[in-house]
């Protein structure tokens, strides 16, 4: 598990088809490059990858086809610039959202706009299956980032977010070009929310329609029995023994 803020950036090298090096910045900070163990997992771009071997000022992990197929590591992109960040521990501060590193797809980055304190991105997002999880004002991963949606179509078929200057100059989406692909992933929730609605007992459903239906009718049976209900004045209470 991880949040979206990217603790430093790197390099990847692909070793072989199943093993990739990554390179971390020197000036990478200490608590990332210290605390690193094998078996670790490191978010590369978003993905989760499992640190296999340490080295000097690299790790290794292991790939899979599925992992190549689904994320942008397919892609031949020698000497790439990636974000880092090593799994959310115990006690630590959580920023950003959940993000778990099981990348949904891939997005395309189209243009961005510089304003006075944001640079305002905008990414195309043309797999459908990527593009349900988009919302106005949710939670997506962009290479590992956490941003917010600022603005997307019914569809999810494209969408902006807002950019901090920091965020921008301290990650790789500075060096996105026209069309550059990114790893995106959707906000956990709303995964598990779809699937409970797929899969709901349709019988369930009725019942539960039919529960709202009586609820319904008893809420309009108690406001017929309140507009009924006599007034409490002097006169009825003298009519009723307590004059």
């Amino acid at each position: 598990m991880f949040t979206g803020l990217i603790q430093t950036t790197g390099t990847i090298e692909a070793i072989d088809a199943e093993t990739l090096k990554v390179t971390w910045t020197p000036s990478s900070p200490a608590s990332f490059r210290h605390n690193m163990a094998i078996g670790d997992s490191i978010a590369v771009d978003g993905i989760c990858l499992t640190v296999t071997k340490i080295l000097s000022d690299s790790f290794l992990a292991a790939i899979s086809p599925e992992t190549s197929q689904r994320t942008i590591l397919g892609s031949s992109r020698p000497n790439a610039v990636v974000n880092l960040e090593s799994s959310l521990r115990v006690g630590s501060k959580i920023g950003g959202h959940f993000v778990t590193g099981h990348i949904d797809g891939v997005g395309y980055f189209q243009s961005s706009t510089q304003t006075a304190n944001a640079w305002e991105m905008r990414f195309a997002v043309p797999d459908p299956r990527v593009a349900r999880y988009i919302v106005p004002k949710g939670s997506i991963a962009v290479n590992g980032i956490s941003l917010t949606v600022a603005d997307c179509d019914r569809t999810g078929a494209w969408f902006t977010v807002a950019v901090i200057p920091l965020t921008y100059a301290e990650t790789n989406l500075h060096a996105l070009t026209s069309d550059s692909p990114v790893n995106l992933e959707g906000d956990v929730l709303g995964k598990y929310v779809e699937k409970f609605l797929r899969i709901a007992d349709p019988m369930t459903a009725v019942r539960n329609e039919e529960a709202l239906e009586k609820l319904g009718a008893m809420g309009a049976m108690a406001a017929k029995t309140e507009r009924d209900r006599p007034s409490l004045t002097p006169d009825f209470l003298t009519e009723h023994g307590y004059g």
